[in-house]
């Protein structure tokens, strides 16, 4: 996430995204926008943060994780398809197993994502590593992780978690180390972790802040870029998962610089009609010129695609 002392240079982001219209910036990327759902605070003293979404099959039901150890479950309400107000509970403390609210470094949740049983597993980036999330209790169980992931950028650590059709878990952190450096893409084995994939780095500003499979079989990438005075650009890339390499990438989204804010959380699902949604959620920063909201966009139907079938040699996703 992007610094305070940086943040400090938006007052005028909103007057930029209001101007700008809803025109993507490249005719290239397919994705429609649906409508953007500002998340008002009811005045919990850790309302904000957000950088994790898990969202239910039917697009309604959510969990998110914030960057101040916090959580909260809640509804997203909707009309004809389209969000029209948030309703949530207040937020919670994340807590070890002991009951102990987590602190310091060991609080900055950043990736969710949700295994075939319902168990959500939550990603930390200051501190990298992955524990189980209990929505019920805010409690987190960490999972033994690699040494590489406590080696990870200080403060560019665990920030996207994924799971593929056989239910393993990725987890990509926010930069690579290089501008020509790909993305790593950690997967889970059982209780081993390898660097199957790789998601190609352009040499360009963008960073990873979050990833989901969706109903498709594709694994979306959500990455943002932050740039003073102008505010944040998203954009999606998805791919195929072929053979043990990730192929056929496509540009899903791009927007210009201050058309949302710093969109962080990515759930990738099929609503009623049978088209393929993105929904998104921001990180303010805690900052009072930032805002939390819910942002949708649908991929055209001519881009509506059934899963295939799962491979038997394991490599297809």
């Amino acid at each position: 996430m992007p610094d305070r002392a940086r943040l400090q240079l938006i007052p005028v982001l909103a007057v930029l995204g209001l101007l700008a219209g809803d025109v993507l910036a490249t005719g290239a990327a397919p994705a429609i926008y649906v409508n953007s759902t500002t998340w008002q605070s009811r005045g919990d003293r850790i309302h904000g943060g957000v950088s994790g979404l898990v969202l239910s099959d039917d697009g309604t039901r959510f969990v998110v994780v914030s960057d101040r150890g916090a959580m909260t479950t809640g509804e997203l309400i909707r009309e004809n398809g389209t969000i029209i107000s948030v309703r949530a509970d207040s937020f919670r403390p994340l807590v070890d197993p002991a009951g102990r609210p987590l602190v310091g470094d060991d609080q900055d949740a950043e990736g969710m994502t949700r295994l075939d049983d319902g168990t959500i597993l939550v990603s930390f980036e200051a501190r990298g590593r992955i524990g189980h999330l209990d929505p019920e209790t805010a409690t987190v169980t960490e999972l033994p992780v690699p040494d590489v992931f406590r080696e990870l950028q200080n403060n560019s650590g665990l920030e996207a978690l994924a799971t593929d059709r056989q239910n393993r878990v990725l987890a990509i952190p926010e930069r690579s180390g290089k501008l020509d450096r790909p993305f790593p893409v950690y997967r889970r084995d059982g209780d081993s972790w390898s660097v199957p994939y790789a998601v190609r780095r352009d040499g360009g500003p963008f960073l990873v802040a979050g990833a989901d499979t969706g109903p498709d079989g594709r694994l979306y990438v959500l990455e943002r870029n932050f740039a003073k005075w102008r505010g944040f650009a998203t954009r999606v890339r998805s791919f195929a998962y072929d053979n043990g390499v990730l192929t056929d990438e496509r540009l899903v989204l791009q927007t210009p610089l201050g058309r949302h804010d710093n969109l962080e959380g990515l759930a990738v699902w099929r609503d009623e009609t049978g088209a393929i949604r993105l929904t998104m959620v921001s990180d303010d920063n805690f900052f009072a010129l930032q805002r939390t909201e819910f942002v949708e966009y649908r991929l055209p139907d001519d881009r509506v695609e059934q899963a295939p079938p799962l491979d038997p040699a394991g490599e297809g996703g």
